[in-house]
């Protein structure tokens, strides 16, 4: 882990244009008022970043926000160019902080390490043209993944090599993609969350186990529990029956259990 966190350093320290001095938090703009394409894209940023978090519920050394501003330059604040990725996460950071959009000059010059962008035709040419270059290019984020929740083939993903320049990462026999800064997949996953079925995008172990969302694991751990208390009550059952067996064997020999 400290190897990967060293390294993601290295992509992403890189000299923050035109933002010195730094513009005051109340001259930013935090919400445009704007929403996400629809119920769907909002559940399936809240999967990505509710299963992250209790993936890694141990740990306070990260940031994962969705669809939350980042601030970059001064230019872009003033021209009030907005850039809000729908899914990224910033490892060795303080995580507890609270913040209202990402602020790389409040963050000692950090960018997102991992960003995903929840696709729909009309944001389709952006995400995968200038969101894709401003990713590769002023963020250099090593880890960049596309998805469109309404369009189970369209998952795509990049990675950052040596020279900084984004090469496509390769399916596994799943069709999965591996996201080696985070250690887990990006891969679909059928089923209903919040009353609406679909294919979910979801992050899957290094074994290919599903991370779970809280209440998936709170119900995990509640079938653990109740298929522990059958087998106690199944195992007091057949010690019960014994006991009753070894009774009337004894009173078949002419003698009184109790004595």
């Amino acid at each position: 882990m400290s190897t990967n966190i060293t390294q993601n350093q290295s992509f992403s320290t890189s000299p923050v244009p035109d933002w010195e001095p730094p513009m005051p938090p109340e001259d930013l703009i935090f919400d445009d008022g704007e929403p996400l394409e629809s119920n769907r894209h909002r559940i399936a940023m809240n999967v990505l970043i509710q299963s992250l978090q209790q993936a890694w519920s141990d740990r306070n050394d990260y940031f994962v926000g969705g669809n939350m501003f980042v601030y970059y330059s001064r230019t872009q604040a003033r021209n009030r160019d907005f850039k809000g990725p729908d899914f990224f996460v910033v490892l060795n950071v303080e995580g507890t902080r609270s913040r209202q959009g990402w602020v790389v000059w409040d963050e000692e010059g950090r960018y997102p390490d991992v960003i995903v962008e929840l696709m729909s035709p009309s944001t389709k040419n952006i995400d995968i043209g200038d969101k894709k270059n401003l990713y590769e290019k002023t963020f250099k984020t090593r880890d960049y993944f596309v998805f469109d929740p309404f369009d189970s083939n369209s998952l795509q993903g990049w990675r950052l090599d040596e020279n900084f320049r984004y090469q496509p990462l390769v399916f596994n026999d799943r069709g999965w993609l591996w996201c080696e800064t985070l250690g887990f997949w990006l891969g679909t996953w059928e089923g209903t969350i919040q009353r609406e079925t679909a294919i979910w995008l979801r992050f899957y172990d290094r074994e290919g186990n599903l991370v779970l969302l809280p209440e998936e694991a709170a119900y995990q751990r509640a079938e653990a529990e109740r298929q522990r208390a059958e087998a106690e009550r199944q195992r007091a059952e057949a010690e019960r029956q014994r006991a009753e067996r070894l009774a009337a064997r004894l009173k078949e020999l002419g003698e009184e259990p109790d004595e």
